[in-house]
């Protein structure tokens, strides 16, 4: 006979029953990774409970043979939960606007009790508002702005910032609006019956988010926090979630594709960010969706991530970011974020100390090398610490050290991929492979990680991954992308001195040190970083063989003809002794 398994504490069952679908999940709050919140089990049932209850002329209750489905939903997610071991107590019901304000909310809220055992855990639209900025913290190592979350039947808004794991809003808490993408879609429809509606229904509405910005009260020092390290702009970040949000990223991806004539890489809405300019360009974005048909259906067959459903709210999704662009004047971007009420009703679970860490460390550091310290010191170390003398280039901010230590673990990770296949595996890392699951990260950290770990490893790439390479590039800063390239190229030193990620105790193999100097030219005097390898004693001579053949390569880096849109600098590498 079987042995019942044993429940694991640590795993949590969330059903979040919004207004356009339920999604269900499962979740591992196992250390160390527990700050990502991975994901094990996730479903989606596409039952939109405000519709159902707009299935005539006027609002009424949850129609039985929606109830039913909803119940043999809940109860098959029950028996995926014993599948998977999750405590009874570890299962949550959440539901927002459209189960909280039926008319029959407490009969199907027995129901569901009946069948499964669940109480539903209604929330209020200050807990919507709270959460859904939870949610929005946990998207990412740090944010600071504004915080938005779109949802079938209302629309929030508040002010967050995160910092250490303290996660800090608005004392007046959040705005609720009952401008949901589908709520939203039915007052537009109706204020087209009248002569003026819809404008006069824009402006009650920049009224009504003007009003809330104000009384909010955004401290000013939230003013360019959190933003994109490589921008010099001012202004306030809006982070935003929620599925009609999300649509309308994913519809502006499509926009960045057809302008650079190529797919955008990062299939990933998570930390895609985009200037106002881009955001608030609504007639492309409707051109690209197409018009409504005379059912309210658009066609979206050609823009990932957008369902027939989600196009068809596009318009109305339209005329919420005018109102809000016409609203907040003091946006300058805008980033988009998957944290919603799962992840923020999880990350609300999480000790201070684990939320304070960093995804992206946390997300690596089951991948680390022995000695990861001493190689994320080693990848510090070649990177200059002040700006050249001539032309102030340095390495760009967003080789943060924990980018470095992130790096550093993941440099051997591909190593058992064969050989010809490393540098595209390295390159798909981040947005398909062992990272893709990590919902926190931004798609700057994504770009720089892959592009680094491909120019690790040795090996031409095939045309297919080449065409991705100038994709992810394009993701990132010209400046940003030459010190990827050199970066990498620092990468394969380490990884030929330390094969096994290790460094024997006491017996370093090499050291780095930096320095700037110059040459001398027609045109000029032109700026030169000096990378300085001190070689240890327990350096072989084969090693020594390999290190002039690695410096030789790094130093093509350098090369003019091999910079990033004329952004880079000549490379020299000094091989020197221990002593």
């Amino acid at each position: 006979m079987a042995e019942t398994p044993t429940p694991n504490p640590e795993l949590y069952g969330i059903v979040d029953m919004g207004s356009n679908g339920i999604r269900f999940s499962i979740t591992d709050l196992s250390p160390p990774t527990a700050r990502i919140m991975p994901i094990i089990y996730q479903d989606r049932a596409g039952i939109s409970l405000y519709d159902a209850q707009f299935s005539g002329e006027e609002r009424g209750p949850i129609p039985p043979a929606i109830i039913e489905q909803v119940v043999d939903r809940l109860v098959h997610f029950r028996a995926t939960c014993n599948d998977f071991c999750v405590p009874d107590a570890n299962t949550y019901v959440l539901a927002t606007e459209a189960t909280r304000t039926a008319p029959n909310s407490e009969a199907f809220r027995a129901r569901i009790r009946a069948a499964t055992g669940w109480d539903v855990r209604l929330l209020s639209k200050e807990d919507e508002g709270r959460i859904g900025a939870l949610g929005i913290a946990s998207s990412a190592a740090s944010v600071a702005g504004i915080a938005m979350d779109l949802g079938g039947g209302s629309t929030q808004i508040t002010w967050v910032l995160e910092e250490d794991g303290v996660v800090t809003t608005s004392p007046k808490g959040s705005f609720s609006f009952p401008y949901g993408a589908a709520a939203l879609s039915r007052l537009l429809a109706e204020a087209q019956g009248r002569n003026g509606g819809v404008q006069a229904l824009k402006e009650e509405m920049v009224g009504q988010f003007r009003e809330a910005y104000n009384q909010l009260g955004v401290p000013e020092s939230l003013s360019h926090r959190g933003s994109s390290s490589s921008s010099s702009s001012t202004g306030f970040n809006l982070y935003l979630c929620g599925g009609g949000f999300r649509g309308w990223g994913y519809v502006l991806m499509k926009a960045a594709a057809l302008k650079s004539e190529e797919p955008y890489p990062i299939p990933i809405i998570n930390g895609f960010r985009v200037r106002r300019a881009d955001f608030d360009d609504t007639v492309s974005v409707l051109d690209l969706v197409g018009n409504p048909d005379a059912d309210g259906n658009a066609d979206a067959s050609r823009i990932y991530g957008v369902s027939k459903r989600r196009a068809s709210q596009i318009p109305a999704v339209a005329v919420l970011v005018d109102v809000i662009m016409a609203a907040l004047p003091d946006i300058s971007h805008i980033q988009f974020c998957q944290g919603g009420v799962r992840e923020g009703f999880l990350y609300d679970r999480l000790p201070t100390e684990v939320r304070a860490l960093d995804p992206l460390l946390a997300a690596t550091r089951p991948y680390a090398p022995p000695s990861a310290q001493v190689i994320a010191s080693l990848l510090q170390a070649a990177l200059p610490a002040t700006p050249s003398p001539i032309a102030a280039f340095c390495a760009p901010p967003s080789f943060s050290r924990n980018l470095l230590a992130a790096l550093a673990n993941l440099l051997y990770v591909h190593a058992k991929v064969p050989r010809e296949s490393r540098a595209a595996a390295a390159l798909h890392s981040t947005s398909t492979g062992i990272l893709a699951a990590t919902n926190c990260l931004s798609h700057v950290e994504r770009a720089l990680i892959a592009l680094v770990l491909c120019e690790r490893w040795e090996g031409d790439l095939a045309p297919t991954d080449e065409v991705f390479y100038r994709q992810l590039r394009r993701c990132v800063s010209k400046d940003e992308a030459w010190w990827c390239r050199y970066l990498g190229g620092v990468a394969a030193i380490i990884g030929d001195v330390y094969p096994a990620g290790r460094e024997p105790e006491a017996q370093w193999r090499v050291r780095f040190e930096t320095e700037w100097s110059s040459v001398e030219k027609k045109k000029g005097d032109r700026d030169v970083l000096r990378l300085k390898v001190r070689r240890g004693d327990a350096a072989t001579s084969v090693l020594q063989e390999i290190l002039k053949g690695r410096a030789e390569d790094l130093e093509k880096v350098g090369k003019k003809k091999n910079w990033v849109h004329d952004h880079g600098v000549k490379v020299k590498v000094d091989m020197l002794s221990s002593v």
